[in-house]
């Protein structure tokens, strides 16, 4: 009687789905589960690797300005005056230390930039890295679901 049941609702779901062409095979569910997975692990990398660029480009940008403030400060002291006081020179040493200033000050915007696109690009990282497991959690359950002996392949005969 009780036994019964699970053979009549295999029969009449049989019945009404004898046109399925679905491949639900173990393998076919496993491997677009896998293919979400792997899509999102690459994802993450992607993320993670584009944080690790865009510190090397600020840590390259802030070399480059320091390397000119100490060309324009070396400049300035093989050239000091001699005692003699020359306007143009001094309006020329005037806007090398402005040209200094800015340098300087193109460095911090750099910093704060680098700051905000990695604060950025981490918040993106978390992001994907929670749907990687949520991901992951899924196809886990989905697999013990799967390879259960009293699960979905057990109860319909």
């Amino acid at each position: 009687m009780v036994t019964d049941i699970p053979q009549e609702l295999s029969r009449v779901y049989l019945a009404e789905n004898q046109g399925n062409t679905w491949n639900t095979s173990e393998n076919s569910v496993n491997s677009v589960g896998n293919m979400k997975v792997d899509s999102m692990k690459e994802a993450v990398s992607e993320v993670e690797e584009l944080i690790t660029e865009r510190g090397v480009l600020s840590l390259e940008f802030i070399k480059e300005g320091e390397s000119m403030k100490t060309q324009i400060n070396n400049f300035l002291l093989e050239n000091a005056p001699k005692g003699e006081d020359d306007s143009e020179f001094t309006r020329e040493r005037a806007e090398l230390r402005k040209k200094q200033m800015d340098i300087s000050e193109l460095q911090l915007n750099e910093r704060v930039g680098c700051w905000r696109d990695i604060a950025l690009l981490k918040r993106e990282l978390r992001e994907r890295q929670k749907e990687l497991s949520d991901k992951e959690g899924r196809a886990e359950i989905l697999d013990k679901i799967l390879t259960d002996e009293d699960g979905m392949k057990g109860g319909i005969n």
